[in-house]
């Protein structure tokens, strides 16, 4: 029997003889690492008892096979875990003394530049947010080598491509992990998305959009995600914590992605924007606790009227949240990473958080207005009365002075 540990750089192969029929039992890295941690854990059961063995080495497990003769191993347990990721795999396969035959070889240990059966090209997406307008139509003219025309009727984003995409030597799909070619997904409402841009060149692909932008923000708000490709996925797509895998990222995936990691940065602003008037609504009520009044003016109310309904419209319409993706309503793979990714976060949750909030802003300014009005009113019935009693005044003025 072979046992074959596979780390991301090398491969120590210990062949157990055997007389019955051979196991395999391999151990494979998520991702490529320079300093793998590699441990095996046997279980060994000599009559009712058992001893256990930790090895923190590939040499330290053959010392200890060798070294225990006349035993069954009742399990094996081994993993590799590095920064990066780890990936544990079990065998729960019992092995009598009689398979192993007491004697253990390590064959050898062979270094390996990656490992093809698990590779996962990792693509980073970064999520920008700086400026309330960008003007879409400047943006393609003075960037038409880079400009990818739409394949749907949405408009109000565009995708640039920058730099080539090489082809795969293998005759696969290219991956743009590995590659100097990256994306950029621009929104009309001010979102930009970026695939596969390095750390130090993400200000000089900002400064391109920031030429066309308006209505610019004193904090830029960011958010990061990535992309995992692996051509033996099982399945379409899988989910994981801060990332998705897919079997190839394409053009359609990179605008299922972008838009939804584009309405996510966005409704955080505006969510950011109603927290603002929650929180200077709280304090006015806290005032008019303490002292039974308040001195807000009225040009100040409506100002905060207006923000609101803005915030609104702009969620629903600008951002278009409750639209769905016009590729995902071609293809259900597109309309699987699109149901994904909203959920994922919680586009849906978080708009219902926000309306909550704006109908409590909108309560507080009924109320307001409620009272503004009522010191209009009680302000007019006081001239009427004093108007009133003005009249009065000279009528009897009047009766006097005939009188005399």
């Amino acid at each position: 029997m072979r046992l074959i540990m596979l780390t991301s750089r090398s491969k120590a192969i210990f062949r157990l003889p055997t007389v019955s029929s051979p196991r395999n039992l391999s151990t494979f890295a998520r991702k490529p690492s320079r300093n793998p941690n590699f441990f095996a854990y046997i279980v060994f059961r000599r009559d009712n008892s058992s001893q256990s063995y930790r090895s923190l080495s590939t040499s330290l497990t053959v010392s200890v096979l060798q070294g225990n003769s006349g035993f069954t191993i009742s399990k094996c347990i081994s993993s590799i875990s590095s920064p990066n990721a780890s990936s544990t795999v079990e065998w729960n396969d019992a092995v009598s003394s009689s398979d192993i035959g007491g004697r253990v070889e390590m064959v050898g240990l062979e270094e390996e530049d990656e490992v093809n059966e698990t590779s996962q090209a990792s693509i980073p997406v970064r999520a920008y947010f700086f400026s309330t307008r960008v003007d879409l139509r400047t943006l393609v003219e003075q960037n038409k080598q880079n400009f990818i025309p739409p394949s749907s009727r949405m408009t109000n984003y565009v995708v640039l491509r920058f730099g080539d995409l090489k082809p795969n030597p293998n005759g696969l799909r290219s991956s743009l992990s590995g590659n100097d070619c990256c994306y950029m997904v621009v929104f009309q409402y001010g979102s930009i998305v970026l695939f596969n841009v390095r750390d130090h060149e993400v200000d000089g692909y900002l400064k391109i959009v920031r030429r066309h932008a308006s209505g610019l923000l004193p904090e830029m708000r960011k958010d990061e995600y990535e992309v995992r490709e692996k051509p033996t996925l099982d399945t379409w797509m899988q989910g994981g914590l801060d990332y998705i895998m897919l079997q190839y990222l394409n053009i359609d995936g990179i605008r299922t992605i972008g838009s939804v990691l584009g309405q996510s940065i966005a409704l955080d602003y505006y969510v950011r924007q109603v927290d603002g008037m929650v929180a200077e609504f709280t304090d006015i009520n806290r005032g008019m606790e303490k002292t039974g009044t308040f001195t807000m003016q009225r040009k100040k109310l409506f100002q905060l009227v207006g923000k609101a309904n803005s915030n609104l419209a702009d969620v629903i319409l600008k951002l278009g949240l409750f639209e769905r993706s016009d590729i995902a309503w071609k293809d259900a793979k597109y309309a699987q990473i699109w149901e994904y990714l909203r959920d994922e976060f919680e586009l849906t949750q978080r708009f219902g958080s926000l309306d909550f909030k704006l109908k409590f802003v909108e309560h507080n300014i009924r109320f307001l207005q409620e009272i503004l009005q009522n010191r209009k009113s009680d302000f007019l019935e006081w001239l009427i009365i004093i108007l009133i009693g003005a009249e009065i005044l000279i009528s009897v003025y009047d009766i006097a002075h005939k009188s005399l």
